[in-house]
């Protein structure tokens, strides 16, 4: 071939791959316009877009859903006023958005230790499961989180599992009448507490038997805690109810740290995941520059189907 013609087929090729990545790229961009959902339900927290909703909570809730997402959290709503309970149950219904979970209220993660098999600690328990029935009845939502408290240094491990599993089974009492999932969530704050790990929470799951008690799998604390996300959550998968995310290290959206995030939520999509994916974590960027880059983080790793 003539060196001529040689860089003429070279550019008219060159060309093509141009024009097709170039198709590519405005057909994907188009897919992830702004306002378009997702492919899995992603759940923003209060103040994640605050700089261009504003501090009123049910306007923010409706920029998060022009913005695409369909559900939300909030860990501290029992602390919100009735009438502000209300409200966020209207908007809510009216966009036809998800309310993620928020936290039953029992003292704080390593309060009242449902390890230690005090009764003290398991009223305070079971008056926060109550409390969160009816909270759950104004913002119609579906899960709520609970974590045991600390270890019981001076009982065995397995008189401190038996503990934990006594009262979750009457806290589960509680919530089955209303179709309630309360999702023990194993944390990698402190040593201290006493749920840590995937395995784990899967067992104590098990010996409650109940479909109102399940597995939050905290992706960011299992990283800490154990690695190895997507074989750990197959093994414990069907006692997995609810998803939260953010990266590590710094607990801030997907993409700032070592987790890859487009392949754990494109396998979710193939496990057939519907629920939930909370968005617990801080953002790497302030302002409205932080909003853009924590949404371009959403955008990326949710395409997983190209």
């Amino acid at each position: 071939m003539k060196r001529s013609d040689f860089l003429k087929n070279t550019l008219l090729v060159a060309g093509s791959a141009v024009s097709l990545t170039t198709l590519g790229g405005e057909h994907q961009q188009k897919k992830n316009k702004a306002g378009a959902t997702f492919n899995l339900d992603y759940a923003p927290h209060q103040g994640m877009f605050s700089a261009t909703a504003g501090k009123n909570f049910v306007d923010e809730i409706k920029y998060m859903h022009e913005l695409g997402f369909r559900s939300i959290e909030d860990n501290g709503m029992t602390g919100r006023s009735i009438d502000e309970q209300k409200k966020i149950g209207e908007t809510l219904a009216a966009l036809g958005m998800r309310m993620g979970v928020f936290v039953v209220p029992k003292g704080g993660n390593g309060a009242n230790t449902l390890a230690a098999g005090k009764q003290d600690y398991i009223d305070i328990f079971l008056k926060g499961c109550k409390e969160s029935v009816e909270v759950a009845k104004r913002v119609n939502a579906k899960w709520v989180t609970v974590v045991p408290g600390d270890y019981e240094r001076n009982l065995s491990i397995g008189v401190q599992t038996g503990n934990v599993i006594e009262a979750l089974k009457r806290g589960a009492e509680i919530f089955e009448p209303h179709g309630i999932t309360m999702v023990l969530e194993p944390l990698s704050d402190t040593p201290d507490l006493f749920l840590r790990y995937s395995d784990q929470t899967y067992e104590i799951c098990k010996g409650v038997g109940s479909p109102s008690c399940k597995l939050l799998y905290d992706a960011y604390h299992m990283q800490k805690n154990e690695g190895n996300l997507i074989h750990k959550m197959n093994e414990c998968w069907s006692e997995i109810a609810y998803i939260q995310v953010g990266d590590n290290p710094g607990r801030r959206e997907p993409t700032t740290g070592e987790i890859n995030y487009k392949n754990i939520f494109k396998w979710l999509h193939e496990k057939g995941f519907k629920g939930v994916v909370g968005m617990e974590h801080g953002m790497s960027k302030g302002g409205k520059v932080g909003e853009e880059t924590l949404v371009n983080a959403y955008r990326e790793v949710d395409n997983f189907l190209v």
